[in-house]
């Protein structure tokens, strides 16, 4: 006879819900076991009935977390069925259903097979159960469950009954309040329950969500209950939802006008609105930039819906592509590589994506040193970025001499070319040669030319409005204004900056 244990369930807390087969299992089994004697039913058994057991409380005691608490009490019942006589009968129950929210007997599944130890499972009434009457809603309508120590708002369908069990204290009901803030507005009714279906003892209270947290009483036997809504309002954070309303723009019953975009009408925009979040950024406006984020986001659902609609790819495609190769090129935070510095993860990503490519038959050591940086890039900054791997393939100056020597020839060269009224295309490429050179002087005092530009535009922007503004004080605008009274104003704003 194989070594064995018999899992039963014990309902949701009353004791009519105890089967006349687990109450037959309970009467004959040699030794018992049992998660924690917190529990209406072990009370009942052990009072009335006269069915002892030996409890793990204790075990909750000694460990300083639950999943540590819930292999122990696996590896005790391991290793006692292991010790245990050929005709002895090793059972172990567990409130409610054991094949609900009861992480013991999951790890018993695994672990059993490997220890050469049958497994059995014997039913009981879960607290779904109990739920599914008490609160009268049909889970064929749509139902998730959460475990309370895992719930994330974003992971909410408000569309679905929602059942969140394992909310042991008022601490925890305040976390699953937190997360259910995620989706639902703050005075939304929630409703929380204990022990369903116990005579005598059953509690239901419809709160505030707020208030979640407010209601005493939570114990072995609580749970939270959202009824399902049809309020699309209430998954206005979703990122389905918002999949949804870019797919109802583009459909025929949507907007006109997004009806008629392709990726070349539109392509500007994306160009515009990754600039105008760049603006915030640069701003330190992080309301602005959280609508300027949204507008830039848009941009890449509309990209993906247009592919959607000829069966390319979707929304969900581009995820899932970014996750993999986040994951794929990160080895030293999902996989078993190392990196000790920002350096070394670069090194790992770049590795990684060199591996990418020849995945895909592309060799990277047969290609130009130069690949790899878009064609539309901004001039200043895709000059940037041809320098350094220029650099990078050993095309360089040895120090900073070179480059102020080349800027002198190439400004040398500008000023000859224009002196000597060459055509406009002549004097453009020397003008070309001369910002190139710049941009090299600007890797080689690692500053990055395109923010360096930018700051000195900012500023400019900023001293010209003040003498602007000193003007209009005066009566005047810069178009009736001699250049000498603006050169007044401007040195004004400088010595001002220079003081705060």
């Amino acid at each position: 006879m194989s070594k064995a244990i018999i899992v039963v369930g014990l309902g949701s807390g009353d004791p009519d819900q105890l089967t006349l087969g687990i109450m037959k299992q309970l009467k004959t089994a040699t030794e018992r076991y049992v998660r924690t004697k917190d529990h209406p039913v072990v009370s009942w058994l052990e009072g009335e009935q006269g069915i002892e057991f030996q409890s793990f409380d204790s075990v909750y005691e000694e460990k300083d977390n639950f999943p540590s608490v819930y292999e122990e009490i696996a590896a005790k019942l391991v290793a006692r069925a292991q010790r245990a006589a050929d005709d002895t009968t090793i059972l172990y129950a567990v409130p409610g259903h054991p094949m609900v929210a009861e992480a013991t007997v999951q790890i018993l599944r695994r672990r059993c097979p490997e220890e050469g130890i049958e497994l059995q499972v014997r039913g009981g009434e879960s607290f779904l159960d109990e739920a599914f009457v008490r609160l009268g809603f049909d889970p064929i309508e749509g139902f998730q469950l959460f475990d309370a120590s895992d719930v994330g708002g974003m992971t909410l369908d408000p569309r679905m009954h929602t059942l969140i069990g394992q909310v042991y204290d008022t601490f925890t009901a305040s976390d699953v309040k937190l997360s259910l803030m995620e989706m639902y507005p703050d005075d939304y009714e929630v409703i929380a329950c204990h022990a369903l279906g116990v005579e005598g003892q059953e509690q239901i209270f419809r709160v505030p969500l707020h208030e979640l947290d407010h209601v005493s009483g939570y114990g072995n036997l609580s749970l939270i209950y959202i009824p399902a809504s049809q309020d699309d309002q209430l998954r206005n954070r979703s990122f389905q939802r918002l999949h949804e309303i870019v797919a109802i723009l583009r459909s025929p019953e949507g907007c006109p006008w997004d009806r008629e975009q392709t990726h070349q009408s539109i392509r500007k925009n994306l160009i515009e609105e990754t600039y105008e979040v760049l603006e915030t950024i640069d701003d330190d406006d992080p309301d602005h930039m959280r609508e300027e984020l949204g507008d830039l986001l848009l941009q890449v659902m509309l990209h993906s819906q247009i592919e959607e609609e000829t069966g390319t790819f979707t929304a969900y495609d581009v995820i899932q592509a970014l996750n993999e190769k986040l994951i794929y090129r990160h080895p030293h935070v999902f996989g078993e590589l190392s990196a000790e510095d920002a350096e070394a993860a670069l090194g790992n990503w770049e590795a990684m994506k060199a591996e990418e490519k020849r995945s895909k038959g592309i060799q990277p050591e047969e290609q130009s040193a130069l690949s790899g940086v878009p064609r539309d890039l901004p001039a200043l900054m895709k000059a940037y970025k041809l320098q350094k791997k220029a650099a990078k393939a050993g095309f360089d100056w040895e120090d900073i001499s070179g480059v102020w020597a080349k800027i002198e020839e190439e400004l040398a060269e500008l000023k000859a070319s224009v002196q000597q009224a060459e055509s406009a295309d002549e004097q453009s490429l020397e003008l070309g040669d001369v910002l190139f050179s710049v941009v090299n002087a600007a890797r080689f005092i690692g500053v990055d030319p395109e923010e360096a530009l930018s700051l000195t535009i900012r500023k400019f922007v900023r001293r010209f409005q003040h003498v602007e503004q000193r003007l209009k004080a005066a009566g005047k605008t810069p178009a009736t204004s001699s250049l000498a009274e603006m050169d007044k104003y401007w040195d004004e704003v400088k010595e001002l900056e220079k003081q705060s």
